[in-house]
């Protein structure tokens, strides 16, 4: 019997880990924030009442076995005078469907059998409604995840204005997990917006499956400057209740001194360093390996070898 693995995430960092994941014979389950509120996502939002689209587009699109040709109309953003301009292929369709089946969740299994998806995909909520909101250091409260994106500052706290009515099957899934992972992407924005839901909190409680954090290969600008392997453990650490995470994949790539002067002054971004002594000193098992690529310049994570070492784990396990 395949093992069950749940995937929490969002944005560029869950689709990436799932294009790996999806090579292995592994039962994978994948749950999606939904309070993106930027630039198509964020109009239809406004303009149809509905949870944001644009990160269950990505994974539908990194977990579908079409061709990719198929894959690109997916991710093709019109380029217009219109009021079609910059919107994605993908959030139209799924946009529309959830307007046919008057459901996010059976909109999205509609589209996953459309596209050869083999795997679930699930959004943390139905809500249309959704809005995450960030407290920073001087008191100042910032309301939805663009905005929050933009101010790039310390964050202090990060929590919903609502509380999310989150679906069962997201609470079934991480029930019958073997393994729960939180993807690689932004703290803030992709994983603890799923880590902050009371219903998801009790559940990881109750739940015997070991939690797992791909951390990420970079900082983010102003939300975590120098932040180390460990300081990401323990930021998700502090927003878990009972459970914490229990093991911890990190790249020890070496970058090219040319790549890293890219992210430094482009983007502002350093790499993320595995800092042993601090983890020996926690009670988290560290996995480490050469796990980023290079694409026009671009470091990506290999999501092939992190399914690999994923994998390897669930069998020693």
């Amino acid at each position: 019997m395949q093992k069950k693995v749940v995937v929490f995430g969002g944005g560029t960092g869950l689709s990436s880990l799932l294009k790996g994941l999806k090579e292995y014979p592994l039962d994978i389950t994948a749950v999606i924030t939904v309070s993106d509120n930027g630039r198509s996502t964020g109009k239809l939002r406004k303009e149809f009442n509905v949870p944001a689209v644009g990160d269950i587009r990505k994974v539908i699109t990194s977990l579908s076995t079409s061709s990719d040709s198929i894959k690109e109309m997916m991710e093709y953003r019109f380029h217009t005078s219109s009021d079609l301009d910059g919107h994605a292929v993908g959030n139209l369709v799924l946009t529309s469907l959830l307007d046919i089946t008057g459901s996010l969740k059976d909109a999205i299994a509609s589209l996953c059998e459309l596209f050869n998806v083999r795997h679930t995909v699930l959004p943390i909520s139905e809500d249309s409604d959704l809005t995450l909101m960030a407290k920073f250091p001087n008191g100042e409260i910032v309301e939805g995840e663009e905005n929050i994106s933009e101010k790039g500052e310390v964050i202090e706290k990060i929590f919903y204005k609502e509380e999310p009515n989150v679906l069962k099957e997201v609470i079934d899934a991480i029930n019958e997990a073997d393994l729960i992972i939180f993807s690689m992407g932004s703290l803030y924005t992709s994983i603890l917006p799923n880590i902050i839901c009371k219903d998801v909190e009790k559940a990881l409680n109750n739940s015997k499956a070991p939690i797992m954090y791909v951390c990420n290969a970079m900082t983010q600008p102003g939300e975590t400057d120098k932040f180390k392997v460990s300081d990401h453990v323990k930021l998700l650490n502090s927003y878990l209740d009972k459970r914490k995470i229990d093991i911890v994949i990190a790249s020890n790539t070496k970058i090219s001194k040319k790549i890293a002067k890219k992210y430094e002054t482009e983007e502002q971004k350093d790499a993320v360093l595995v800092d042993h002594k601090n983890l020996d000193n926690m009670d988290v098992k560290l996995i480490e390996s050469d796990l980023l690529i290079v694409e026009n310049n671009v470091l990506r994570h290999d999501g092939f070898k992190i399914g690999s070492i994923v994998v390897s784990y669930l069998i020693g396990d």
